[in-house]
């Protein structure tokens, strides 16, 4: 199946396409990469959705990601004697350990790393965002609090702290189970919740040994100031706006999605934008005009992936959400406007002999009559480094790596193949390179391709070689009869 587009669409599995039947439409409409969401279901439900989609990959003959989020330390509130009290503005209300259920005044806050954080001045969150409180004066066992905007405050409501650094590690128990199980598994990527700093990747990556690509959620203000260290050891990121629309003013976060986004373009790593992107069709069968012009900025500013959260696991119309986002990506990626935006934010990189064949590639292929740049890689990071310059042709990325194969389908624009491993001559790359672009309709006999590769393969980060090539068989041997 040919994808008439470059972005990429991760669904997420839920309640909603919980089976065989829905998990292939939604392939089928549209969805590259699966989310499996730790925050919700056993591990015996997530790994029958594994195996489902795994059985969907098998029958369609084609790669397909699989993405477990996990669900990162949650902060909550104790619960009140009347299950809920009002906050009124002005009001002075108390947050403390006292695990007595609270009322008007006080709450229990069963997180004595968030008082050690605190300091007078400090805003907290609840309930996303809806009531704010400002410290008045605190200790390592309470915070007294000026209720800034008031509101129903009711048990075990989410907390949020914005303007500090907690003492909190990025992965709970829950989550060191949940990395070992998706690993084991056989995921293809974690998405780190909660992150904060560098440290907290290099420990999941740590724990995760090279068996998934680890990709950081920036939902954080601490995250963004320290997003350069972060993604220097992250392997993908994720835009999650939902928490980051909480502890950020909101009209801070779309300034905040095009600079990471254009970061992370830079640094030819994959980029997610997510969180309510048709929050609309969890309900109604059509989104919102706003939905559609969100979905196609993220596309307009070159996003690897955009996607979908609870419109697709547990709304009324999933496959008609993928096929939206599917339509949507179609028509503004033939929009000239959008290659022209693609272009103008290209950042040229010419610091190792990978990067000057990955811009041969793209410029030979654009000045010439070529259909498809073929790479072959091991690790992905040709095929990494071939979407960073977001060509105008196909990528096709050629394998003899299953992992590598299904990590590749988050990547922008490319097109993920297994090959043979026993691909020793560049000349039988050539060949396979042109049966696979043959195959897949994206050549004919009589077009052209260009071939990048490294010589000795199948040794990682040795890409050096490049050809224009035919198509037609009987003229590669016939230029290398060797």
């Amino acid at each position: 199946m040919r994808r008439l587009r470059n972005v990429k669409i991760v669904a997420t599995l839920g309640p909603a396409s919980n089976d065989y039947d829905m998990i292939r439409a939604l392939f089928e409409a549209g969805a590259d990469v699966f989310r499996m969401n730790m925050s919700h279901g056993t591990h015996e439900e997530q790994r029958a959705r594994h195996a489902m989609v795994r059985q969907v990959e098998k029958d369609m003959g084609r790669p397909i990601a699989i993405l477990a989020d996990l669900q990162g330390p949650k902060l909550r509130c104790g619960t009140f004697a009347a299950s809920a009290a009002e906050l009124e503005e002005g009001n002075m209300f108390r947050l403390d350990l006292d695990e007595t259920p609270g009322e008007g005044h006080r709450v229990c806050l069963p997180h004595p790393e968030i008082f050690a954080a605190l300091k007078p001045g400090s805003s907290l969150l609840i309930n996303d965002g809806k009531i704010r409180l400002t410290v008045k004066d605190c200790g390592s066992d309470y915070a007294n609090c000026e209720v800034m905007v008031g509101g129903t405050i009711s048990d075990r409501k989410g907390v949020n702290v914005p303007d500090v650094v907690l003492p909190l590690a990025a992965l709970s128990d829950k989550d060191r189970s949940d990395l070992e199980f998706a690993c084991q598994l056989g995921v293809d990527w974690l998405a780190l919740s909660f992150v904060q700093r560098a440290e907290d990747v290099e420990e999941a990556r740590a724990l995760a040994q090279g068996r998934a690509a680890v990709l950081s959620k920036i939902e954080k203000p601490a995250a963004v100031d320290a997003f350069m260290d972060i993604l220097a050891v992250s392997d993908g990121i994720m835009v999650a706006r939902g928490d980051l629309g909480v502890e950020l003013p909101v009209q801070a976060v779309p300034p905040i999605q095009k600079r990471l986004i254009h970061a992370c373009r830079r640094a030819g790593k994959p980029v997610i934008v997510a969180t309510q992107m048709l929050e609309s069709m969890i309900e109604s069968p059509i989104p919102t005009r706003a939905e559609v012009s969100d979905v196609a900025n993220a596309i307009y500013d070159g996003a690897d992936a955009v996607m979908l959260s609870a419109e697709s696991a547990a709304g009324s119309y999933p496959i008609e959400a993928v096929s939206t986002m599917d339509n949507v990506a179609i028509e503004v990626e033939d929009d000239p406007t959008y290659r022209e935006q693609i272009e103008a934010s290209r950042v040229a990189k010419r610091s190792t002999v990978p990067d000057g064949i990955v811009a041969a590639a793209r410029e030979i292929a654009e000045t010439t009559d070529i259909k498809a740049i073929c790479c072959f890689t091991q690790s992905g990071t040709t095929a990494l480094l071939t979407a960073r310059e977001r060509p105008r042709v196909p990528i096709i990325a050629l394998t003899p790596l299953t992992g590598t194969a299904r990590r590749l389908c988050l990547s922008w624009g490319t097109n993920c193949f297994l090959t043979n491993g026993d691909v020793e001559r560049f000349k039988m790359a050539v060949v396979s390179a042109a049966r696979a672009a043959r195959s897949s309709g994206f050549a004919s006999e009589d077009d052209q391709i260009v071939v990048t590769a490294g010589v000795p393969f199948n040794v990682p980060g040795t890409t050096n070689i490049l050809r224009v090539a035919p198509c037609a068989e009987r003229l590669i041997f016939a230029a290398d009869p060797e």
